[in-house]
């Protein structure tokens, strides 16, 4: 598929100092990696599960989960504590059983493991040659530090929301991602697959780059069209390292 950026779109590279991704479909893979790990666990446990259909249904939680406790409903919980709560639902809604407690916990931590994209590495490693790279995403700390061992990730720091104490998209996020940058949030650019989050991004004052990612919900009617609201549009992450100048 060929995509083509409108002038308008383009931006100034010198202006951005800094980028901050979105991780989950954005920078990693989460449904091939939780459907090849679910498979294999299935297997050995000798059990017939839709697991395409239980992947997806573990993310289809994680945003109703979050909102849950940016609504108060829940205290602070931390993405590996919703996660491990979604996941105990859906041992019950699909009718999995013989999970041991370290099994469940272990397949709770294979959102630490989730592979990247085929051009996310690379990208990064050509942006990071020009700009601050930053992840600013709803998992935890420990999670997002796991991954970047796991998938080689080139961040030069790990902000999560965890370290805020908001989840995306609420404002304080993206204005706390810059303040602890030391830039004014014009200079940050949001990443981002998932239009929701660049818009809270440019609320809040932020620069924005949509990347489309159509093999995160293949099976999905997603919009992935590309919007003169955003600075930036772009195929993947090597085509946003040349509209960027990296």
């Amino acid at each position: 598929m060929v995509w083509s950026v409108p002038e308008t779109n383009k931006v100034e590279p010198v202006r951005v100092r800094a980028l901050a991704f979105d991780v989950f479909g954005t920078v990693v893979d989460w449904r091939s990696t939780v459907i090849r790990e679910a498979e294999a666990l299935g297997r050995a446990k000798g059990l017939q599960v839709d697991w395409t259909a239980f992947a997806e249904a573990w993310r289809d939680g994680y945003h109703p989960a979050m909102d849950r406790v940016r609504q108060g409903e829940l205290p602070w919980k931390s993405i590996d504590e919703l996660n491990r709560m979604n996941l105990d639902a859906l041992l019950e809604r699909f009718r999995v059983e013989g999970f041991s407690e370290s099994e469940k916990e272990d397949f709770n931590r294979v959102w630490h493991r989730l592979d990247p994209w085929p051009d996310s590495v690379a990208g990064l490693r050509r942006l990071k040659a020009k700009f601050t790279l930053t992840t600013l995403s709803n998992g935890n700390v420990g999670l997002l530090v796991n991954m970047a061992k796991h998938a080689g990730l080139p961040w030069d720091l790990v902000l999560s929301s965890e370290l805020i104490g908001h989840y995306k998209p609420d404002r304080e996020v993206y204005l706390k991602a810059a303040e602890l940058l030391g830039l004014a949030p014009g200079e940050v650019m949001m990443v981002a697959a998932h239009k929701y989050d660049l818009r809270a991004a440019a609320e809040a004052g932020l620069r924005t780059a949509f990347v489309a990612r159509p093999m995160e919900w293949p099976n999905r009617r997603v919009d992935l069209s590309y919007e003169d609201a955003f600075d930036v549009n772009a195929s993947d992450f090597l085509d946003l390292a040349a509209q960027l100048g990296a």
